[in-house]
């Protein structure tokens, strides 16, 4: 029998690294979630901190996954994307105060429908605000970083000053949904019903995006002018309106995101999209940009790692996240998923 041509690829030449590669990203997940437990051996004090962490991330995710696509298909650094989720916050809160006899209801169905409304009123407001935005502020600096990041970051301070005008300078406190209070048992450990919630929310989310960018046609448009825009404009199609559309969907995202924060911290401010937008351009940067799976599950690292820490030693939480991110660009440079090379 002769021997396999020397440039035969063979499952022996590959080393353990080479072959779990793919999937260093899935088990470094794992391993933070078993040395959460390590480190806080009571099952049901991990298990709580567990859901917080997956809740947190989920909604970490949802602001986080519209950003990625901008940065990598626009090449758009936008600093104002925290503008849109405090706008989704105020806006979903508004309608909530409007449907207060539906949201204070003991019926699940009622709580359900209120909730979706918010939502959806707030993702129609801030992609409606997305377009405005991608016209007047940052199509006149495409290719210009520096230039975007002045303007983009103007853009949330202005935007901040008209929360202040429309809604008032007051923090506004909310409650949740009558059927979303509270907490179920399981195992020992409270687990919050809200938060269950956000959970399943992020999911489908992060499952509906998946599905659009690999199995439909636009989906793979987008995933072509990430990789080539140059190549997908020779080939005919309108990359500039696949612009357009990905910055409005992203706004969106934004603006669920910022109703599921506010119901989360049951609190908003005119500055709450500034403080998150830390977290979600770590989680864009440690995900690799344009990559919707390394988003999802750069969210989860944080959103876990920050609870377990936060349990630990609350004064180092933020510290962690960052610690993480370093340690990834060191591991990974370009981020654990990359999609494109660096612009």
């Amino acid at each position: 029998m002769s021997a396999a041509p020397e440039h035969a690829p063979t499952m022996a030449r590959l080393s353990v690294g080479q072959r779990l590669g793919p999937y260093a990203p899935v088990l470094l997940l794992a391993a933070i979630m078993a040395t959460g437990h390590l480190a806080i051996p009571a099952t049901s004090s991990w298990l709580t901190l567990t859901l917080s962490g997956l809740a947190m991330g989920m909604m970490i995710f949802i602001m986080a996954s519209g950003l990625t696509l901008v940065f990598g298909l626009m090449d758009v650094i936008n600093f104002g994307h925290g503008a849109f989720v405090s706008v989704g916050a105020f806006v979903g809160v508004s309608f909530l105060l409007l449907l207060e006899h539906m949201s204070g209801a003991s019926s699940l169905t009622l709580n359900l429908t209120a909730l979706m409304v918010a939502i959806l009123g707030a993702m129609a407001a801030t992609g409606l605000m997305g377009w405005a935005f991608e016209r007047v502020i940052v199509k006149p600096v495409y290719g210009h970083h520096l230039k975007q990041i002045l303007v983009t970051m103007g853009g949330l301070i202005v935007v901040e000053q008209l929360i202040i005008v429309f809604w008032g300078p007051e923090e506004i406190y909310i409650t949740r949904p009558e059927s979303l209070k509270g907490a179920i048992t399981f195992a020992g450990a409270a687990l919050e019903k809200y938060r269950l919630v956000a959970v399943g929310i992020g999911i489908v989310v992060f499952l509906a995006m998946r599905w659009t960018l690999r199995r439909t046609k636009v989906g793979l448009i987008v995933r072509a002018g990430v990789e080539n825009g140059e190549m997908v404009m020779a080939l005919g199609y309108n990359l500039r309106l696949v612009f357009i559309g990905v910055f409005v969907a992203g706004s969106a995202l934004a603006g669920l995101g910022g109703v599921l924060w506010g119901l989360y911290q049951e609190v908003v401010t005119a500055h709450m999209g500034n403080q998150t937008m830390i977290l979600v351009f770590i989680v864009v940067i440690i995900g690799g940009l344009g990559s919707v799976e390394g988003c999802f599950i750069g969210a989860l690292m944080v959103g876990l790692l920050q609870n377990y820490v936060a349990f630990l030693e609350p004064k180092a939480a933020l510290i962690s996240n960052i610690a993480l991110m370093v340690a990834i660009l060191m591991w990974r440079p370009m981020g654990m998923i990359p999609v494109v090379k660096a612009k």
